[in-house]
Formats: C-alpha cells, structure tokens, sequence
C-alpha cells in the first residue's frame, strides 16, 4: 500500500517504495470466510534515500517490513531501515507504522492513510512525527500515473511548524520483457529539507528487473536540488545511482 509515500521516503520506489522494500513473505488467512491479507517485504539497498536525501550517508542500508490487508480496502502495516546513526541525531533505525484505505473508483486509483515516523533509539528531545498522505493514480495507455501529497502538521519535532510534500510518479513495463521503468519529481517545502530557506526538488529515473517471481534487482540515479543545501558533509544530498536488491513471495 504505501508504495509512493515509503518509495518517496526510500527512493525505495514504487518501493518508488519506498521508498525499494516488495513483499518478502505473503500468506492468506481466512476469517469466517473474509480474506485478510498478510505480506512482508525485505530489501538491501545501496544507501536509503529519503525524498532525495541520504538518510544513511551514503552506506548500504537493510530494510524491511509487515502489510495486513484488510476487507473493505483498509490496511495497516510497519516498514523499518537501517539509517546513518550521525544523521542530525535519528540514531541508527527508522520504523514506520502505518495505515489507510486504498480503492478505484473505474480508472481511478486511491490511497489515503496516516503514517508514524519512529526513530526509537534518537538522541535526547524530539525526533518522532506524523504525517496523512493522499494519491490518486490513473493508466494513461502503457504508463501508470500517479499524483500524491504528504503533509506533516505543526508538531513539536517539527521545531513547532509544518511540513507539506508532493509529487508525481510516471510508471510503465517493457513488453515482453521483465523490465519496468519509472521516473519521479517531487517538491517539498517546510521543515524536512537541508535547504536553509526551507525548499528542495528531489527526483528520480529508475528501472526494475524482475527476477522470476520473487526476486527482484533496480536501479536508480536519485537526486535532491534546493537553495544552498545544508550538507556539512557533503554526503547527504549527493545525486548518486541507489541499487536494490528485494524479494518477494
């Protein structure tokens, strides 16, 4: 489900993914008669990028996480990655917890939900925060549209203000092959950018193999542009080639 949102926050892409992490594990429960859902995913990244900024400096990260689907439309779900334990004091793990309600309506896609940004071993003050999400998505002939927003509001990790994220995915397969490209432009303004007037553009060009039915290998040249990137390490906001290795059953 948090395909955008988690891609944007992974250049983890479609998995983008984020954010790069697809089902690892799936299985189908039944209860009295209504199917649930229950899948997980685990991936090795080359660096984990978030909205174009590195959130591991530049090193591998592990990812993973859990996706209950439920009747209705409705799911939940956890996502976690290694993240660089220096970066602005997060310490070294992120864990996400989610949930929302995804539909169609004809062509029309949806995906609406609330996620936890968690960062459990942070130095000291205020690291957590909370975000609500929206996409709509649409097939315009082989490519797959979609056109989403994440804002975090006013929260004391936030430094007291408000973060507002948007951004467009275009997706589409090769035929006859087992080779699927996407491109991604998103902007963001307020408190999570290394810009110093509170601005970035970040984007991305991909591609995804798949190997079989559940193993897949990608590519992809991520990058982050904003008014004088605040970088003392001149690491984080580095355009560079993320590398994905992720399975699925």
């Amino acid at each position: 489900m948090l395909t955008s949102v988690r891609s944007l926050a992974a250049a983890s892409f479609f998995a983008l993914t984020t954010a790069l992490a697809t089902p690892a594990f799936a299985q189908e429960e039944e209860d009295d008669g209504i199917g649930v859902d229950v899948s997980a995913n685990v991936a090795i990244v080359s660096e984990y990028k978030f909205r174009g900024v590195s959130l591991s400096d530049g090193d591998i990260a592990v990812q993973g996480g859990v996706d209950l689907s439920l009747p209705a439309g409705f799911y939940v779900g956890t996502w976690a990655s290694s993240i660089d334990e220096d970066t602005v004091g997060y310490g070294h793990t992120e864990l996400d917890i989610y949930g929302g309600w995804s539909g169609e309506f004809g062509a029309i896609s949806t995906d609406v939900g609330v996620i936890m940004y968690i960062y459990p071993n942070a130095g000291a003050g205020d690291f957590d925060y909370v975000e609500v999400y929206g996409s709509v998505g649409t097939t315009l002939g082989p490519v797959e549209a979609t056109l989403g927003v994440a804002y975090a509001p006013e929260q004391d990790s936030l430094a007291g203000t408000d973060n507002f994220y948007v951004y467009g995915d275009l997706g589409t397969g090769i035929p006859g092959t087992p080779v699927s490209l996407y491109a991604h432009l998103g902007y963001t303004d307020g408190f999570l950018t290394f810009t110093n007037d509170g601005e970035a553009l970040d984007y991305a060009l991909g591609a995804d193999v798949a190997l079989g039915s559940n193993l897949s290998i990608g590519a992809a040249f991520v990058g982050v542009e904003g008014d004088v990137l605040i970088d003392p390490d001149g690491t984080f906001t580095d355009d560079s080639v993320v590398l994905t290795l992720s399975a699925s059953f």
